[in-house]
């Protein structure tokens, strides 16, 4: 019972955390700047939110080195795919990848898929890409790409880590369902997203 309680308190400090970055960042002018722009756009998108949430969730669930693979994998692919939407490069079949990222992840959740370690890295990366070539490819045109993509890798990485406390809270009520139950949460919002929008 004392673990359950010491994983509540955990998400209950996730504003403290968030907030003050990007209370920093609106010290740029006008509050345009690259890295405030980069920060709010993984946040400003259910498609992205819940993708990367699920992926901290989902290597929760895989546990072992999973827990720290996955998060790191997700960040370093959609770095190299932000580079590559910031060039100008074209990435086919980008809006598809990343509305399907989620369901995956959570259909993965649900089903409680003990994929093999490299295997789920590579799906992890491979939708990884796709968000890192959005947000590259939307940086506003005032906007410093330096701190742009330094402020959407912070906000991935902020994401992640919740997905994570979220998945080891979900863990810690030792409730055989839950897991599944958050899955099929995270399949349906991201289909209800995709119907209003």
């Amino acid at each position: 019972m004392n673990s359950v309680k010491g994983n509540l308190s955990v998400p209950a400090c996730l504003p403290g955390i968030l907030l003050p970055a990007v209370a920093v960042a609106h010290g740029g002018a006008d509050g345009h700047s690259g890295f405030v722009a980069g920060f709010l756009h993984p946040l400003g998108g259910a498609d992205h939110l819940l993708a990367m949430l699920a992926a901290g969730f989902w290597a929760v669930q895989l546990g072992g080195r999973a827990i720290w693979l996955l998060p790191s994998v997700f960040v370093a692919a959609m770095s190299l795919g932000g580079m590559a939407g910031l060039a100008g490069m074209d990435l086919p079949l980008m809006e598809v990848a990343i509305f399907f990222s989620a369901p995956v992840f959570g259909a993965m959740i649900a089903l409680g898929y003990r994929l093999s370690l490299s295997v789920a890295i590579s799906l992890v990366g491979f939708f990884a890409l796709f968000h890192g070539w959005a947000h590259g490819a939307e940086i506003p045109q005032a906007a410093d790409a330096a701190g742009y993509d330094f402020g959407f890798v912070l906000a991935t990485l902020a994401l992640n880590a919740c997905g994570l406390l979220l998945g080891l809270l979900v863990r810690g009520t030792r409730c055989l369902y839950a897991q599944r139950y958050a899955g099929g949460a995270i399949i349906c919002v991201a289909f209800l997203f995709s119907a209003v929008h």
